[in-house]
C-alpha cells in the first residue's frame, strides 16, 4: 500500500480524537492483574470532556483490575485509525457516582447499570497520555498528551 496522504497536524489529530470520543460507543479496555495477567475487553463508554466513564462488575477480571491497579489503556479504532489513551482510574459505587456521569452514560448507551446487579461500578478514566495515528506516516507526532496535559 502506497501512502499518498500528508500526515495530519497535531491540532487536527486532537480534534479528530475528541470527535471520536464523543461519537463512538465502544472502547477497548486493557488491564492487568497483580501478576501481570492481561485482560482486554470492549465496554460501552461516555466522554464528559475530561474523562472516559465505563461501567462493569467489580466481580470480573476487568473490574478487579481497574479497581486494584488504578491504571488502564483504552483503544479506539482499528489498525488504520488508532487512538490510545493511558489513564488513571477512580472507582465509584452506584451510590457515589456523579449524577451527570450516570445521565450521560444512560443517555448514550440506553442502559442504567444502577438498576442491574449490585456488583456494577462506574470507573472514571482520567487521561494521562493520548496517542493518535493513521498509518505509519503519522507515527511521528502521535503523542498528543503527556502527563495529563495536551501537547497541542
Amino acid at each position: 500500500m502506497k501512502i499518498v496522504e500528508q500526515p495530519r497536524g497535531a491540532e487536527q489529530r486532537k480534534r479528530d480524537v475528541l470527535a471520536r470520543l464523543e461519537r463512538e460507543t465502544d472502547v477497548w479496555v486493557a488491564t492487568a492483574d497483580a501478576h501481570g495477567l492481561p485482560c482486554l475487553v470492549a465496554l460501552w463508554f461516555v466522554w464528559d470532556a475530561e474523562s472516559v466513564w465505563v461501567c462493569t462488575r467489580t466481580t470480573n477480571p476487568t473490574g478487579r483490575n481497574l479497581r486494584d491497579g488504578g491504571r488502564t489503556r483504552l483503544a479506539l479504532g482499528d489498525t488504520q485509525d488508532v487512538v490510545l489513551v493511558d489513564g488513571e482510574v477512580e472507582v465509584f459505587g452506584r451510590e457515589d457516582v456523579p449524577l451527570a456521569a450516570v445521565e450521560a452514560f444512560v443517555g448514550k448507551t440506553g442502559w442504567d447499570p444502577r438498576a442491574d446487579s449490585a456488583a456494577y461500578a462506574f470507573f472514571r478514566v482520567r487521561p494521562r497520555a493520548v496517542q493518535a495515528w493513521r498509518g505509519t506516516h503519522e507515527l511521528r507526532g502521535r503523542h498528543l498528551m503527556r502527563d495529563g496535559v495536551w501537547a497541542v
